[in-house]
């Protein structure tokens, strides 16, 4: 199978991208591993920022702020300038943002802004836009290869150019190739390897991430990870930052506000976790809103605390605490969003790192930054010109001998999905809000061993079609190199910035005003601060 360009993943910032390659007259392919509206830009509820005259220079400041040294002015304000233009573009495709009496669209503050600059469609912004990208990628026919799974990139070792992937068909347990011209990377994040304790679905294990670093790109930043501050305590689910946007409390047992709630994620999560630490409850109340205007503004969220914790938030107090939620590392990307150290591959999204969200994401800016860097990618895909002329490539022959193995010689001594949730325990306790040495290096070490471990966990479903343990297994193998990234990262990195923060080095050291790089050499990982001063 080839086409001019090919799109890996289907949440907005592919969808996007697909959608702006096809206007300009490519053929498209997009493959997901799992149907096209399942994705985690449906978690993006609080809104959409965009910004317009006098405050783009704002906007920009307040991204540049939350950033903490390490966000590109040049991709922020290139962001911030066209915002305004990708909000018309997801108005001119039919995405409802709420109106207000006058039948204007209405706004609301997110965390850390300046100017109330949020765009939203009740709280399901992001699952509107999602839908409506779906449905305008069915409009122009742009085709879909759902249930694909992402085994490696396909490339060529001399040039370095990638001219398209390998997949696992899930549903007929074939190994497949499709081949491009050029490739978008839209795989999102990597949240999932906190397994447990996200709000996000088990599928954000870094696949895209681990595969480009597999074919000789780079990764960056990875040990910075937002943690949203109000999860449902006992599952996790996402309460929208939209909560406290529009005006609720963040209370502790004895019933003391304790912070502002509208303060940057980094900092709203640390107060919540001190007061944990101290023996005390929290909760996000919303009661003195009313129901009248929960009911109109936070739909989902009441179903939410209804479904989840059996709570109605018009009148009970909601139990919360902070988990991973999104992440500013990803595929290190020059200006034009191509993969370092790679050609022909271009990354966007969640599971990419252009120096945008820095070492703290502002609220609101990860959907404007999927549309308006997406559209870029997309135009940037088209106009790659390709130099492989589609030469022939081992990489199919090599993953279909990897499962082959995966069935027949990979033992199954140890339970991979036992090593799957304490992994995501032991990251949530001692890599997640707060850290310190001792435990980054136990969590590293306990990591290594599972790497060591790796073949003798293997499968016990040996059946082809819709095997889920397979693809399971083969997550678990992304999350073991996504998660050592991380570790090597927030281990070396002595100093507190943004979403990472250090217990015995608690103050920001102007020494690490740099981005930690991460790369293979014969497989064995390797990293370096590239001082960005």
């Amino acid at each position: 199978m080839t086409t001019d360009v090919l799109v890996i993943g289907s949440g907005g910032a592919g969808l996007s991208a697909a959608l702006k390659a096809k206007e300009l007259g490519a053929d498209v392919i997009v493959a997901t591993k799992t149907l096209p509206t399942n994705a985690n830009t449906c978690m993006a509820q609080g809104g959409f920022n965009a910004s317009f005259g006098d405050d783009i220079a704002i906007h920009t400041d307040d991204t540049l702020r939350s950033s903490y040294g390490l966000g590109s002015k040049t991709m922020i304000e290139q962001m911030c300038k066209s915002s305004q233009n990708a909000l018309d573009w997801l108005i001119s495709k039919g995405v409802p943002f709420s109106l207000d009496e006058n039948n204007e669209l209405e706004t609301r503050f997110m965390g850390g802004s300046t100017n109330k600059r949020t765009y939203y469609a009740e709280d399901y912004t992001g699952l509107k836009i999602l839908q409506t990208l779906y449905d305008e990628c069915l409009k122009n026919d742009i085709k879909f290869q759902t249930n694909h799974y992402l085994l490696n990139l396909i490339i060529d070792e001399e040039t370095k150019e990638v001219s398209g992937a390998t997949f696992l068909d899930i549903g007929s347990g074939s190994i497949e190739e499709i081949r491009a011209k050029s490739v978008i990377m839209a795989t999102g994040g990597y949240s999932g390897v906190y397994h447990g304790f996200t709000t996000n679905g088990f599928g954000s294990s870094g696949d895209g991430i681990a595969a480009v670093v597999r074919a000789g790109g780079m990764a960056s930043d990875l040990e910075f990870v937002q943690f949203h501050p109000t999860a449902l305590k006992k599952s996790s689910i996402l309460i929208s930052e939209a909560a406290r946007g529009e005006g609720g409390y963040l209370v502790n047992s004895d019933g003391v506000r304790f912070v502002d709630e509208l303060a940057p994620r980094d900092i709203v999560s640390r107060a919540i976790s001190n007061e944990l630490n101290q023996n005390k409850e929290v909760f996000l109340d919303v009661r003195h809103l009313g129901s009248e205007k929960l009911s109109h503004l936070l739909p989902q969220e009441l179903k939410l605390c209804k479904i989840y914790e059996n709570i109605d938030m018009t009148n009970d107090l909601i139990p919360i605490k902070s988990v991973a939620h999104y992440t500013m590392g990803g595929i290190e990307v020059d200006h034009k969003l191509q993969a370092k150290g790679l050609k022909g591959c271009f990354a966007v999204g969640e599971c990419s790192n252009a120096h945008i969200h820095g070492a703290n994401r502002l609220g609101g800016n990860s959907l404007l930054e999927i549309i308006s860097m997406g559209l870029i990618a997309g135009e940037n895909a088209v106009n790659y010109e390709s130099q492989n002329r589609l030469k022939e490539n081992s990489q199919l022959a090599k993953d279909k001998a990897f499962i082959n193995a995966v069935y027949n010689n990979f033992t199954n001594q140890i339970n991979f999905y036992e090593k799957r949730e304490f992994l995501g325990k032991i990251l949530y306790h001692n890599a997640g809000v707060s850290r310190n040495d001792t435990g980054l290096k136990g969590v590293l070490a306990a990591l290594r061993q599972m790497q060591r471990e790796f073949t003798f966990m293997g499968i016990s479903d040996k059946s082809k079609e819709l095997n889920t343990n397979l693809i399971d297994f083969i997550e678990f193998g992304n999350t073991l190199e996504v998660a050592e990234m991380l570790l090597v990262g927030a281990l070396h990195r002595n100093e507190s910035r943004g979403a990472h923060y250090r217990e015995d080095f608690q103050q920001t050291n102007d020494t690490f005003k740099a981005h930690s790089i991460f790369w293979k050499e014969d497989g064995v990982l390797c990293a370096e601060f590239k001082d960005i001063r």
